[in-house]
């Protein structure tokens, strides 16, 4: 089994009163347990507005990465729209750091593409940063192109990746692809944490599902969640879901 690098998580009871994510049903749950990591991939699946991104991205802002995603060493920032969380998450890290990181956040990766050309745009002895993500600007393929090529050049073994939504760009066949990649990573050593709404990407093998609900967290399998049933549901008889959605 991998080292993992990431361990534990909880949250402090001493968050303001009035701060908007004790509204959240999973900072509330994780004020009085723990969310333990005992895979290399763990996925965080729930509903809209259950609190999933939140964590992730608050679990990323407390382990030093930048809030609009990108590795410790990317520090921009387009706006400042993100929680503080962070400060109150108490995260236990494994024995073994992490020799490599990324944050990819779906939502604000287009701010990461453009932060790295800005950087190649400016004189620099070393070689272009753009290099290390196949050479090509992110800017230059699509959104889903761009996150392959995010996986396939700039992860590399030992590494701890935090993924928000990475199937948000991707075809089903390159959600595949995706996941063949998370199985290279895994065997390079690497542990990856990703917040998903994707029954595809939840099948990957040997992974823990954690699902987020009103009524906290709970270990699922992926057969189990309402994500995979739904779609099972839909795509085995679409006429008979069309009728229930569209016909009194």
């Amino acid at each position: 089994m991998n080292s993992l690098f990431v361990r534990e998580i909880s949250i402090s009871n001493n968050i303001p009163s009035g701060n908007y994510i004790n509204n959240l049903p999973v900072v509330n749950w994780l004020k009085s347990n723990s969310l333990e990591f005992n895979k290399p991939v763990t996925f965080i699946i729930g509903e809209n507005g259950i609190g999933k991104s939140t964590l992730i991205e608050g679990l990323a802002v407390a382990l030093g990465f930048n809030p609009e995603g990108g590795s410790k060493n990317f520090n921009f920032s387009t706006e400042n729209s993100h929680s503080d969380l962070y400060e109150y998450l108490s995260v236990r890290r494994g024995l073994k750091q992490p020799r490599d990181g990324f944050f990819l956040r779906a939502e604000s990766f287009y701010n990461v593409a453009s932060n790295i050309d800005q950087m190649d745009r400016m004189p620099a002895s070393a070689p272009p940063v753009i290099d290390s993500y196949g050479g090509v600007s992110l800017h230059a393929q699509s959104h889903g192109e761009s996150f392959i090529a995010l996986t396939e050049n700039r992860f590399g073994g030992n590494g701890l990746y935090i993924l928000d939504e990475p199937e948000a760009a991707l075809s089903p066949m390159r959600i595949m692809r995706l996941m063949c990649n998370i199985d290279r990573l895994v065997k390079q050593g690497s542990q990856l944490i990703i917040s998903t709404h994707s029954p595809i990407l939840m099948t990957f093998p040997d992974a823990d599902i954690y699902e987020i609900t009103h009524e906290g967290i709970e270990l699922v399998p992926y057969s189990q969640t309402e994500h995979f049933q739904i779609t099972k549901q839909f795509l085995n008889n679409p006429e008979r879901m069309h009728k229930y959605l569209f016909e009194e």
